[in-house]
């Protein structure tokens, strides 16, 4: 999001009629990896010498480094064809960074990444992450779920990033629950930073997060509800019986769906991690007052009697 964000500005930035130099100037100091996109995305640019016109036209640029105003010449390349090539130029430079690269597991797989600073992320099935070999200090969520042990470095803490969101670590063990429709973030020890550079919301040991179709919300969590399905379990507080069936679905890597009337279910208790489906089933279902039925794959939950 940083590098289209920067890629954006110098595209408008050399527009000769650009004039918003201190929306620019707010982007810059809203956090100090906007200045650093932003050279990267002006040393590639640099890089298209060979196109430009041979008299640049200067114009002045908001302060490239946060607090501290600054002027320096800028050019310009009038053309969309030319703004174009920027675009391509910049795009398949960052898609082919050689650092980061991607890690996944199948619905039911479970695997552990150790990094080089220390720190442990434990991903659960169904999961996609991104890491950089060049910063052991960063991970990106981007769908399912992960346990992070984190080796406290107040001067270089750890961020993940979930979607548009930042989770800053404090010296902590936290578990991260990203979906296409809600965001929930539980802390066992420690502290984590919501946002710190917007809501900057403090979230300490035995409290959580949550972000869906109901809004932002903090509430309190068990500690050792966090991260349960490491030890084999499913820890609840008034759970919604959705949240049980993505959670089983995917530490079990199986489809689980349910009626209507099901979903309305709330749960409170323990659900012991069983990987045969039918013995977790067949504890899971009566525990949540539901019933458990097969279908194919898959499974149904439902009110009700068999």
């Amino acid at each position: 999001m940083i590098q289209e964000e920067a890629l954006g500005w110098v595209i408008r930035t050399r527009d000769p009629e650009f004039a918003d130099w201190d929306a620019f100037t707010l982007w810059l100091e809203a956090d100090p990896a906007h200045a650093s996109a932003y050279d990267a995305m002006m040393l590639a640019d640099s890089e298209l010498d060979g196109i430009t016109p041979p008299e640049p036209v200067a114009m002045p640029v908001a302060a490239n480094d946060p607090g501290v105003p600054s002027r320096r010449p800028m050019r310009w390349i009038a053309g969309g064809a030319v703004a174009a090539a920027l675009v391509a130029t910049v795009s398949i430079a960052v898609l082919n960074r050689s650092d980061i690269y991607s890690v996944t597991t199948k619905p039911g797989e479970v695997r552990v990444i150790a990094l080089d600073d220390g720190t442990t992320v434990e991903m659960n099935g169904g999961t996609t992450m991104r890491f950089d070999r060049e910063d052991a200090r960063f991970a990106a969520l981007d769908a399912g779920e992960a346990a992070f042990t984190v080796r406290h470095d107040a001067a270089n803490p750890f961020r993940v990033t979930v979607g548009d969101d930042v989770f800053e670590d404090a010296g902590t063990v936290f578990n991260i629950v990203h979906t296409s429709d809600a965001t929930r973030i539980g802390v066992a020890e420690g502290k984590v930073i919501y946002n710190p550079s917007a809501e900057a919301i403090a979230l300490p040991a035995g409290r959580g997060l949550a972000d869906d179709a109901q809004g932002l919300r903090v509430m309190d969590v068990a500690p050792a509800a966090v991260a349960s399905w490491r030890q084999g379990q499913l820890i609840y507080a008034n759970a919604p019986v959705t949240q049980v069936a993505q959670d089983a679905a995917r530490s079990l890597g199986l489809s689980v769906q349910f009626t209507p009337q099901a979903g309305l279910a709330r749960f409170t208790g323990t659900i012991r991690l069983d990987r045969d489906p039918v013995r977790f089933f067949a504890e899971a279902a009566p525990l949540m007052g539901l019933t458990a039925v097969r279908q194919g794959d898959g499974w149904l939950l439902k009110e009700g009697p068999k």
